[in-house]
């Protein structure tokens, strides 16, 4: 299976069942994604090299504009899409594969986790997954700590507080907080 073939497929919502081609995929990704993320939190790189690391990792071009402060994780790599100007802070964890499309200048703060799979609730099935996409707008503020579930999509210009844990989506230009995350105020 190509790496398009594969984002396909995930773009397609079909399930993903134990043992298939696209598990095995994700294994392989995974693997590739351990590789590059050991070096890119391994030592120093300059903001060139940590670039041409990060089109590895995420198989696409990245814009010179995005900018990363590591250790960041990810188990896949190849199912995230950065725009301008986004920022990822330390300490973040990407778990990719349903995808991840973040948009102009949002900024991701230390710690935050994006999470776009689940396990099939039936324990007869539990190595088969669901997954669904994250998409970040525009001027997005994430704060740290914060988790954003699968299939959540954030507003352009709101702002997610730290330690939230964000089940659905959010307007934009509005503030959430808490666990699970619920309006705290408008920003226009």
């Amino acid at each position: 299976m190509t790496i398009q073939a594969f984002r396909d497929y995930m773009a397609s919502g079909q399930p993903v069942i134990g043992g298939s081609d696209v598990h095995m995929m994700f294994h392989k990704l995974s693997q590739e994604a351990l590789r590059i993320t050991a070096e890119i939190n391994g030592k120093y790189h300059t903001p060139e090299e940590l670039h041409t690391l990060l089109e590895e990792l995420f198989g696409r071009e990245v814009p010179k504009t995005v900018g990363m402060f590591p250790p960041f994780h990810t188990d896949c790599g190849k199912n995230t899409v950065l725009a301008e100007r986004v920022f990822i802070n330390m300490g973040c964890k990407f778990q990719d594969q349903g995808g991840i499309f973040i948009d102009e200048g949002a900024l991701i703060g230390h710690n935050v986790v994006l999470a776009t799979l689940n396990h099939d609730l039936d324990p007869e099935k539990r190595q088969s997954m669901n997954y669904a996409p994250i998409h970040i707008g525009k001027n997005v503020w994430i704060g740290a700590n914060a988790t954003i579930l699968a299939g959540v999509t954030i507003g352009d210009g709101a702002v997610v507080a730290a330690g939230a844990v964000v089940t659905k989506d959010v307007e934009a230009n509005t503030v959430v907080g808490g666990v699970p995350a619920r309006l705290i105020r408008r920003i226009i």
